[in-house]
């Protein structure tokens, strides 16, 4: 194996670390309520589908899309987002692109509340990212849903 393809794999096997890192980063700031380091994960403008939870597909700044989460996230006294199953799949064009698909298991939790404390999604997300100056960002994400318990509704009561 020559030495320019061993420098390849290696960079190959980082990337794939650094990505796998920010995907993780996304769910583990949305539950410490850590707003900053949530939107860090994105690019300036990031492209949001989150259709099959009811919210159209749109372009956000990257600071909106993370007081938009905030505002609906908070209202929860716990979240817990896990995001298990990387696949990270690097686009043979442009080694500065990659998706990564992973599952979604999504729990939020209010207590006493009447329309039920519990509202659980499950799926998966498709993270494009790109590679920048201060590493991996994600571009564009779409989350699609499996299935879901309980109401959404339940953390505005």
């Amino acid at each position: 194996m020559s030495n320019d393809t061993l420098l390849r794999r290696i960079q190959r096997l980082e990337d794939r670390t650094e990505i796998i890192d920010v995907v993780i980063k996304y769910a583990t700031s949305i539950d410490a309520g850590d707003w900053d380091a949530f939107a860090s994960v994105f690019t300036e403008s990031v492209h949001i589908d989150f259709s099959e939870a009811g919210l159209p597909p749109a372009d956000f700044a990257r600071e909106a899309f993370a007081g938009f989460a905030r505002q609906g996230l908070e209202a929860w006294d716990a979240r817990q987002h896990i995001s298990p199953n990387h696949v990270v799949e690097f686009d043979e064009q442009d080694s500065d692109r990659a998706v990564c698909h992973s599952y979604m298991y999504a729990q939020h939790y209010k207590q006493g509340a009447p329309a039920g404390e519990l509202y659980l999604m499950r799926g998966s997300y498709d993270h494009h990212l790109v590679r920048t100056l201060e590493g991996w960002k994600i571009t564009s994400l779409t989350q699609h849903i499996s299935w879901i318990e309980g109401s959404p509704e339940a953390a505005g009561q």
